[in-house]
């Protein structure tokens, strides 16, 4: 099958595609089009082949109910019976828009369209170009995400013609969605309504306009055995071809952790996906990072969950680790996006970070212009068990200076570079329980101990590796002193990579 790909604005809708979209689906075709919430895969909804179609097309399981989209609330009282009197309420407050109600269904909804049930899904998206697809298809289409079963959902016609092309008979392009997850599915067949998916549409928002509401605890669970009386409930949804991990927790927490687990996997040569957001991307230094929005608006995280995962199956992660997000408001989407995405698979920040001594390791000389930086990157090119931040400070650094030129020249020759490195004054903001200060020599530690009195974890390099040995200065001296200082910071540090490891494997 040929799929056809057309485009359409929405500020000028093309009645030509409408009519063509619509012809396809009055004749049991299948078009997928854009929502508001995700691209819909669009089917005539009261036809037993049509849903045939679209379950054989996604791959999708026939237990698995599809959502009857309208135009006209009208249409509703055709397709549902022992209708709420707070359906209009409702309908009133957010149709057109991102919400589904389930309802008991009349004869006219074939059971392949509710995947075996009594009840019906319906919504009326808030898209015009949705709507007129609706409409000019017989008002009454069935329309799961435009996607094979199980992969992120797409928020562009790209990402249906990753999946679809081919399988289906026509695409329309509408460029990117608004909201970028499926719509709030609430269960109006029960006292009081009860939520089946979250979405845009949040708990508090639906109880401001009808009063109590309640959510299902299949929503959080993947154990259920029962048919899915919703899309999404039952079956592993939204996941990405890696193996996804939420990690759980406060925020710096979580970075933590997850900057020790992407260290672990790309140290056994796995490739490594981070989704980070504004106020964490930059604090990661391993894989491939993606910024998915800000925490001071989630409906930003929202809009490019999808997005995100289908990137990382582009880059062939093997592995994809994710921040938490707020349970409330959108972030409810969010986390029951991922989650499925993860097959529930989530794992305590503090699970990883308690088991971590230090985290930064500072190398503590005068100038900050050669010993310290030589230590600091002879560390970084050491095989480490734990991802630590590893810098180095002054004591007296009254401007930034460049390093020592004979010291780049003997690491240079080393295969290593200190070239673009400034020092760096030693400062009150250095002290924290999860620094470990290695000063160069006796007089750094103990000048460092004498200024700050709130000083923890401060050793002398020899001292912590239990090596009496002094690193000389060669400052002033000729090139090759500074190669004997090389040689000899060299062994220090291969003993000190050797002593932090074995902390971790105790630990």
């Amino acid at each position: 099958m040929e799929t056809i790909i057309k485009e359409i604005q929405r500020t000028n809708i093309d009645e030509d595609v409408i009519g063509m979209a619509g012809v396809i689906l009055k004749e049991g075709g299948l078009v997928a089009f854009p929502t508001e919430t995700v691209y819909g895969l669009g089917a005539h909804a009261l036809k037993e082949e049509a849903a045939k179609k679209t379950y054989a097309a996604k791959g999708r399981p026939s237990d698995n109910p599809l959502i009857v989209h309208i135009a006209e609330y009208r249409a509703l009282e055709e397709i549902a019976v022992n209708i709420p009197d707070k359906t209009a309420l409702l309908a009133n407050h957010f149709w057109p828009g991102p919400l589904t109600m389930i309802f008991e269904k009349s004869a006219l909804v074939p059971y392949g369209t509710t995947g075996g049930l009594d009840t019906v899904a319906v919504r009326m998206p808030a898209d015009e170009v949705a709507r007129a697809i609706i409409l000019a298809g017989g008002g009454y289409v069935s329309a799961p995400s435009a996607n094979t079963s199980g992969r992120p959902s797409p928020t562009t016609a790209m990402h249906v013609k990753e999946d679809l092309d081919g399988k289906i008979d026509m695409i329309i392009d509408g460029g990117n969605v608004e909201i970028g997850v499926e719509s709030t599915i609430l269960d109006m067949t029960v006292t009081p309504p009860m939520i089946l998916r979250p979405g845009a549409i949040t708990k508090e928002m639906l109880e401001e306009v009808i009063g109590e509401v309640t959510e299902d605890q299949a929503i959080v669970s993947d154990k259920s055995k029962e048919a899915p009386k919703a899309p999404g409930m039952k079956y592993r949804h939204y996941a990405p071809k890696a193996k996804l991990m939420i990690i759980e927790g406060e925020t710096k927490e979580a970075v933590k952790a997850i900057r020790q687990v992407a260290f672990e996997q790309a140290r056994l040569g796995y490739k490594v996906g981070i989704i980070a957001t504004d106020e964490t991307a930059e604090k990661y230094k391993r894989g491939i990072v993606k910024n998915i929005g800000t925490r001071e608006n989630e409906y930003t995280i929202a809009q490019n969950l999808y997005r995100v995962l289908r990137e990382f199956d582009e880059e062939d992660v093997d592995y994809i680790y994710s921040e938490a997000f707020a349970m409330d408001g959108i972030g409810s989407a969010v986390m029951n996006r991922l989650k499925k995405a993860a097959g529930h698979h989530m794992l305590r920040a503090e699970e990883i970070t308690r088991l971590q001594k230090y985290r930064r390791i500072l190398f503590l000389s005068n100038t900050d212009s050669s010993r310290g930086p030589m230590a600091a990157e002879l560390l970084r090119n050491q095989e480490l068990l734990q991802e630590y931040d590893i810098e180095s400070r002054g004591l007296v650094v009254p401007l930034p200076e460049p390093v020592n030129q004979k010291a780049e020249a003997i690491m240079k020759s080393q295969g290593m570079s200190i070239a673009d490195y400034k020092s760096r004054q030693f400062t009150e903001e250095d002290l924290d329980e999860e620094t470990l200060v290695l000063a160069i020599d006796d007089r750094h530690k103990w000048s460092a101990v004498a200024d700050y009195e709130n000083i923890k974890n401060v050793y002398t390099l020899g001292e912590y590796i239990d090596d009496d040995r002094k690193i000389p200065s060669a400052y002033g001296q000729p090139l090759t002193e500074y190669g004997s200082v090389y040689e000899m910071m060299k062994e220090f540090i291969e003993k000190l990579a050797q002593k932090l490891n074995e902390e971790v494997t105790k630990a």
